[in-house]
């Protein structure tokens, strides 16, 4: 059930301490972690502690959580001083967007010049 901590998601074992990261930030509703993998200076994931397989679903079954979601990322920009030049949030929604946890997360990343269009 949407929502409902998943046994097998990586992402629900990090928001409930079962799995080690690197938190920067922690609320309520949400966990912002270093990414494993970083493709920029700053890259972090935050991510619901509510389970919601990727973004579209997590905006139409809960927007509330998506909204903080959101706020978390600009807080975490401003923590990394990202906010200063300039960030990128991104949602990856699918195997074929390059989703490979399958747990609603925004990536936040910058501290270099990030090009568009992306990839």
């Amino acid at each position: 059930m949407a929502g409902e901590p998943q046994a097998d998601c990586l992402f629900c074992k990090i928001a409930s301490g079962e799995v080690p990261a690197t938190i920067v930030r922690e609320t309520a509703t949400t966990v912002a972690f270093r990414d494993i993998n970083p493709q920029a200076p700053t890259h972090v994931l935050v991510i619901p502690r509510a389970h919601y397989r990727d973004a579209a679903t997590l905006a139409s079954a809960a927007p509330e959580l998506a909204a903080d979601v959101l706020r978390e990322a600009g807080e975490v920009a401003a923590d990394e001083k990202a906010d200063a030049t300039g960030y990128r949030v991104v949602f990856n929604t699918g195997s074929g967007a390059g989703q490979t946890v399958f747990h609603a997360h925004a990536h936040v990343l910058g501290g270099r010049g990030l090009e568009w269009p992306p990839g």
